[in-house]
């Protein structure tokens, strides 16, 4: 997991590349869409704002997207691991982009203002322990286009 402070720093060392410009602009569109509801830009980004504390008991792990949370209000408790680390628990879905594990890793606590990038050699469960309202971007890890189109 990458934590980046604010969205500046975020602007500064993710400036190049079409999926990097692409999450600024869906951060810089969310006074324009409703809470839960997911929003796309083109076809390698889906993004929604999630309001409220999300408490998972397994690791969720992707495979073909990474994800990208800010965090516009409150906090949260993310703990994250390798994979390989992990247990699976349920198989990998290519139709969900999801694979769940189970076991122990490092916990973080994130807050408002913090941009954190979840890779995909790492799994991640949220502990719910406070509320929090962040945007949630779905980015694909190919180079702005699907490969299987």
């Amino acid at each position: 997991m990458i934590v980046l402070d604010n969205l500046e720093q975020f602007k500064v060392v993710y400036r190049d590349g079409r999926k990097w410009n692409r999450c600024i602009e869906a951060i810089e569109n969310i006074t324009n869409i409703r809470d839960g509801v997911m929003h796309s830009i083109g076809d390698s980004l889906v993004y929604m704002i999630e309001d409220g504390a999300k408490k998972t008991e397994l690791f969720e792990g992707n495979r073909r997207y990474f994800d990208v949370h800010y965090y516009l209000e409150g906090r949260e408790t993310v703990e994250f691991a390798d994979k390989k680390n992990l247990r699976l628990e349920r198989a990998y879905q290519d139709e969900t982009d999801h694979e769940f594990f189970s076991g122990h890793g490092a916990s973080r606590e994130l807050s408002e203002g913090q941009v954190a990038i979840f890779e995909n050699d790492k799994a991640y469960r949220f502990h719910g322990d406070q509320r929090v309202r962040k945007v949630v971007l779905k980015v694909t890890i190919e180079d702005g286009y699907f490969l299987n189109k």
